[in-house]
């Protein structure tokens, strides 16, 4: 019996580390690639640079300098924090509000949240870029509106999952001694939130940090670009890539998600968990 747990456990152990193998491996090869000269990328993309290959930090240098790197990645920056920390305080007491007043108003709020997760992007998204466009939308600030719109669903489906779980009585002895609801939801009930809102926070950031499609429908790109946008500025004319400072510029893409992630994905499960409770 033992003996077949430890097979089980092995194949399994197996199986996912392959998995992962297949994951991380375009990673490295980006970053392996970043460190080559542009003859080399494509003819032999799965080498490790040599003397004859190797050229230092030239392609990093070349792409930020072609790309205006620091600008997209302050422009990205700002979206990113701005639409997550929108996102997480008005979804979180949408989320509460559904949750404690129930009727037919905000079970309807609930299920058009649930429908915005099943609408495909595709079907609004030149509607979405005319009326942004109507609204005067086109810039950092107003694409924080659009993101709010679109990650609304998921993170209210999921901080409502979490709110049922929250007892009743909590809330009405926060009421007796005196606060009113505002207070209450953000001196009791937003900090018993907190693992649900980090995994909210996370999933939103890796979203809205590496999104193309959205900013590239919304944001005016003669003033405002987005870093996966100036990474696709690298494309010449007839074809022509500068390969060796796309991958450059992909790395510095990917080091500040990466980062975030590791040091929250201890949250991520806590979160769901957390969050898939039936009321």
């Amino acid at each position: 019996m033992a003996t077949r747990k430890t097979k089980h456990g092995l194949l399994l152990t197996t199986i996912f580390s392959i998995i992962a193998f297949l994951y991380v491996c375009p990673i490295v090869i980006v970053c392996i690639n970043s460190f080559k000269k542009k003859a080399y990328i494509s003819k032999r993309p799965f080498q490790f640079p040599n003397e004859k290959m190797y050229v230092g930090l030239e392609n990093y240098i070349s792409g930020i300098e072609k790309t205006g790197f620091f600008q997209a990645f302050g422009y990205s920056l700002f979206i990113t924090l701005a639409s997550t920390a929108l996102i997480i305080i008005c979804t979180s007491m949408c989320a509460w509000f559904i949750t404690r007043v129930k009727n037919k108003f905000t079970a309807g709020i609930y299920y058009l949240c649930l429908f915005s997760m099943i609408v495909p992007f595709q079907m609004v998204m030149f509607t979405l870029s005319k009326v942004a466009n109507m609204l005067h939308l086109s810039n950092p600030l107003g694409i924080v509106i659009v993101y709010l719109g679109f990650g609304a669903g998921l993170s209210v489906f999921m901080f409502c999952g979490f709110v049922k779980s929250i007892p009743l009585e909590i809330e009405e002895a926060a009421m007796i001694d005196g606060c009113n609801p505002l207070q209450t939801f953000f001196q009791v009930v937003f900090p018993i939130l907190k693992p649900t809102a980090i995994t909210v926070a996370i999933l939103q950031v890796m979203w809205i940090w590496n999104d193309y499609l959205l900013p590239y429908l919304v944001l005016d790109m003669k003033k405002y670009k987005t870093i996966p946008i100036a990474i696709q500025y690298l494309r010449g004319g007839y074809g022509s890539i500068d390969m060796g400072a796309m991958m450059a510029m992909l790395v510095l893409a990917i080091i500040p998600i990466i980062i975030f992630y590791l040091a929250c994905q201890k949250h991520i499960i806590e979160g769901v968990v957390a969050g898939a409770v039936k009321g």
